[in-house]
């Protein structure tokens, strides 16, 4: 069995957790979110917790438990607390300026300005020209709009310019040496 797929999801009295058919849906403060259950994969929930089980030991189903567990755990996490992706921007003239909360207005080094629109569900902040704050209710949603954001002007190797997760390292090249 899978280690991670054996643990129970525990989720607190404002969350309200059903499964009909082979779809999860979770709701609670901030959303709603659903999931797709493999046909191999049982989901019950009892008292506050979710359990989720494999009903064969197909190695194919082994590796469903776990990632079937984590999506809704995820979920879970989601609707309750939110999730949020921090980006800085490394440059001299690059800035970022957040217009409301769903579009992001950026000076990237090009000749023009780069206008970024949220998909629905997430939203942009500022808290200075170089810190993009991406939020939402939805992990792979929030990840795949920041990865996105980042790949408009990666950061470079020599100098380091770019878009960078916080905490990102870059690696830095050594440039030409002059004789």
């Amino acid at each position: 069995m899978s280690r991670i797929g054996l643990k129970p999801i525990p989720f607190e009295k404002g969350v309200e957790v059903s499964v009909s058919g082979s779809t999860c849906k979770v709701k609670g403060p901030k959303g709603e979110l659903s999931s797709e259950i493999p046909d191999v994969i049982k989901v019950v929930i009892e008292d506050e917790t979710v359990v989720v089980t494999r009903e064969n030991e197909e190695r194919q189903s082994k590796a469903l438990h776990g990632l079937t567990r984590q999506l809704i755990a995820n979920n879970i996490e989601g609707v309750s607390k939110g999730y949020t992706k921090a980006l800085e921007i490394v440059g001299v003239g690059y800035r970022a300026a957040a217009q409301g909360t769903s579009k992001l207005d950026m000076a990237l080094g090009f000749s023009h300005p780069v206008v970024f629109e949220a998909p629905e569900g997430i939203t942009f902040v500022t808290p200075t020209q170089t810190r993009i704050e991406v939020s939402g209710i939805d992990k792979q949603l929030v990840g795949q709009v920041a990865a996105n954001i980042r790949k408009l002007r990666k950061p470079e190797p020599y100098k380091g310019k770019g878009i960078r997760y916080e905490g990102e390292h870059v690696r830095r090249k050594a440039g030409k040496s002059a004789k």
